[in-house]
């Protein structure tokens, strides 16, 4: 759970936000350059709903917000059994190749980075994964989302 600032009171938000990459963007112009930022971040409630989201802004701050606005709004739900997810999974997007296993529980979350951010903010506590191909976290956060969606439950 985190606060959040609106309007000079603090609520609580039910979504777990992380940071996973900012990028500093630098674009020549006429009068010089013209230096803003690209942040992904990931949203979850850690009750099975997750949503990534890049954001793009002068400053830091409002990158982050307007990554999260759009994350919130692309939220997907992902379907668990248990701790754990239904089956094993191997997907290819892009560049990026990910595997995600099931594992029984007390394993704990055995992921890299971007596939570690995903799984934690989606609330699956017991997972085994891979990250094959690239190194790019935005494209391996991104097959990971796609990897989530193709879960099927009996």
């Amino acid at each position: 759970m985190r606060y959040q600032q609106r309007g000079g009171d603090r609520t609580m938000s039910e979504f777990d936000e992380k940071i996973v990459q900012v990028n500093r963007v630098s674009k020549k112009t006429k009068g010089g350059n013209k230096i803003s930022f690209s942040v992904l971040v990931v949203v979850g409630d850690k009750k099975g709903r997750v949503g990534v989201g890049l954001g793009g802004a002068p400053d830091v701050s409002s990158a982050v917000r307007k990554g999260v606005t759009y994350a919130k709004k692309h939220m997907i739900t992902v379907p668990m059994r248990k701790t754990t997810i239904p089956h094993e999974v191997r997907i290819k997007r892009g560049a990026a190749i990910v595997l995600l296993k099931p594992a029984p529980p007390g394993t704990g979350i055995i992921a890299g980075g971007a596939v570690r951010a995903v799984v934690d903010a989606a609330g699956i506590r017991d997972i085994v994964s891979k990250i094959l191909g690239s190194k790019n976290q935005a494209s391996n956060v991104y097959a990971t989302m796609e990897a989530l969606k193709h879960f099927k439950t009996r």
